[in-house]
């Protein structure tokens, strides 16, 4: 099946903490059906400190559910993607404004 979220795609949060924030996706596992977007789902991580790096705590972006995140259209709101034929090429596009993405 195509991918409907793709790495670097703009995202919005539908559901969970984090809802209502956007970002960009920079990591998509489709074996488990999640994305980690840049800026949402933040969680802390204790890190030792070692030679060569300061230990603390760090934010670091965790994996969110694909079935939360919705992909922003070109008027900055929630839409589907679509797919249709553009010659023999698939090509994804927004349901809402019939937009190629």
């Amino acid at each position: 099946m195509a991918a409907k979220l793709r790495k670097g795609d703009k995202v919005i949060v539908l559901a969970g903490k984090d809802k209502g924030k956007t970002g960009e996706i920079s990591s998509v596992d489709p074996k488990t059906g999640k994305a980690v977007v840049d800026g949402v789902n933040i969680s802390i991580r204790h890190t030792k400190q070692s030679q060569t790096s300061q230990g603390g705590r760090t934010p670091k972006a965790m994996p969110i559910q694909l079935s939360n995140l919705a992909i922003v259209d070109a008027n900055g709101k929630a839409t589907r993607v679509g797919f249709r034929m553009d010659g023999d090429n698939k090509v994804r596009y927004a349901k809402t404004t019939g937009d190629a993405i």
